[in-house]
């Protein structure tokens, strides 16, 4: 944005500085230094019009994201170091002569940009041109789905931050502490969306010729294919050539390279080549790093190094706004009565929330009847009398895990202390009675263990459900506790 007369008037002293480091002092202060250096290290001074401070960022999203979430603070710190303050202008785009104030109070020149922060143009090294990347680029991005972009992602407190890295890692490819950026979240929270948002906005801006870039998105399962695919056909270098000379490299699902040796170790060196040579890397999973039992731990720590973000269980609140959202674009008329009522039942999968109401309004496009709420239980019967008595396994877990006060990770882990053990079993014990997940699907939920072992910790609880009557009470307590929850508000 160019600098305007208006913007060339604006005063900027060297007291203003010193107010700006004290300010930035008391912001980084207040919030911690991860916060800070995230969203409010590259704020710029350019100095004081009347009672108004002018205050540039980089980039559009961070300049609303800081106005929205700091701005009221930012005012009113300024205000306290200079009482003549009153207003503070957030702005973005460059800016002549701005200053920030360091914090040892000392002012320094922001003409260029500071050592640890990447530069805004390009933002990430460029290996390949133009040409060189078109054709890799349309085989490894081709599974992109066009409806994913961060204008549909629906933004609520549970989802918030992840929302916001993934908008900074799209505007800012590789900026420090950004790369990796792991997502992890149940199922169905917008993982797979974000992915596809920030893809979307990177080749929108290649497109308009912001920067040649080259996007590589896949399953892990579909890494995983490719690799064998090249080596039974001896064709490894050409693999490596193409996963190591994209500028961004996006693998969802990454708990599926649990237990495949091979391929996280070729997955960990493209990883390692990747950062090295300064290209961004994205990931999601179910489970946080730390979580992830079956990965390799150099793999585990390389991914935890950079920026973690998870997506909460949705709020009746998102849900709503996403019923609202869906519905406008649609263009056919929702009751609210019908919207709350889909967003107290559908609780746990915003998919499943997105295709009951395809569903609904399908209905009323074919056959030109109203959405009611008569109707809607009628349409949706098979979708609402499961939520009446589904329990997943992650929630009974972290409902054992929360009545004997143990840690959610000791269920996976293979510890196998009594006081670990017992409530293990119990939880398996109550996912094959409360869910219709599989032996071996159980297992896999507990650390990737044997149907056998299920199969004992079933029989096993049984057994003293017996002949101990106060045991027997707690497993009917939780079963109880499990069945009221299922359906109702996360």
């Amino acid at each position: 944005m160019p600098t305007t007369t208006m913007e060339q008037d604006i005063v900027a002293t060297p007291q203003l500085a010193a107010q700006w480091a004290r300010v930035r002092g008391r912001l980084q202060q207040e919030f911690g230094e991860v916060e800070y250096r995230t969203w409010l290290r590259q704020m710029t001074l350019v100095g004081l019009d009347g009672d108004e401070i002018t205050v540039h960022l980089p980039t559009r999203f961070l300049r609303d994201w800081v106005r929205s979430r700091y701005g009221d603070r930012i005012t009113a710190l300024w205000h306290e170091e200079n009482p003549d303050v009153r207003r503070v202008d957030i702005r973005f785009g460059p800016s002549t002569g701005a200053i920030s104030g360091a914090e040892d109070g000392r002012a320094e020149d922001l003409s260029t940009p500071p050592a640890e922060l990447p530069p805004m143009a390009p933002p990430l090294p460029i290996g390949r041109s133009r040409e060189r990347a078109g054709e890799p680029r349309s085989e490894l991005n081709a599974g992109l789905d066009p409806r994913f972009t961060f204008e549909g992602f629906v933004v609520g407190k549970p989802n918030e931050f992840a929302y916001a890295c993934a908008r900074r890692v799209a505007e800012q490819p590789s900026s420090a502490g950004f790369n990796p950026l792991f997502l992890y979240g149940g199922v169905g929270l917008g993982k797979t969306h974000l992915m596809h948002a920030i893809a979307w906005e990177l080749l929108a801006r290649e497109r308009n010729g912001a920067w040649p870039v080259s996007v590589a998105y896949m399953s892990a399962e579909k890494f995983m294919y490719r690799f064998i695919t090249a080596l039974r056909s001896q064709a490894t270098l050409e693999f490596k050539e193409q996963h190591r000379s994209v500028d961004v490299l996006m693998v969802d699902d990454l708990q599926f390279l649990i237990g495949k040796d091979n391929t996280q170790e070729e997955f960990f060196h493209t990883f390692n080549a990747l950062v090295d040579a300064g290209k961004q890397i994205v990931v999601s999973a179910d489970k946080s790093p730390s979580d992830m039992q079956g990965l390799e731990d150099r793999l585990r720590t390389r991914l935890s190094c950079g920026m973690v973000a998870d997506l909460h269980s949705t709020t009746f609140e998102l849900r709503m706004s996403i019923l609202q959202a869906k519905a406008q674009r649609a263009g056919v008329p929702v009751p609210d009565k019908v919207m709350e009522f889909l967003a107290h039942k559908i609780t746990s999968n915003v998919r499943e929330l997105e295709g009951a109401l395809n569903r609904l309004i399908a209905q009323a496009n074919l056959f030109g009847r109203p959405v009611t709420l008569d109707a809607t239980q009628e349409i949706l019967h098979d979708i609402l009398k499961a939520y009446e008595r589904r329990v997943t396994i992650d929630e009974i877990q972290r409902k054992v895990a929360e009545h004997y006060n143990m840690r959610l990770t000791d269920m996976y882990s293979a510890r196998r202390a009594r006081n670990v053990a017992r409530p293990r079993q119990v939880a398996m014990y109550l996912a094959k009675q409360l869910t219709s997940r599989s032996l071996p699907e159980i297992g896999r939920k507990f650390g990737n263990r044997d149907h056998t072992t299920v199969m004992h910790a079933v029989s096993r609880v049984g057994q003293l459900i017996e002949v101990d009557p106060s045991f027997a009470e707690d497993v009917e307590l939780l079963r109880r506790m499990l069945e009221g929850g299922a359906g109702a508000l996360q």
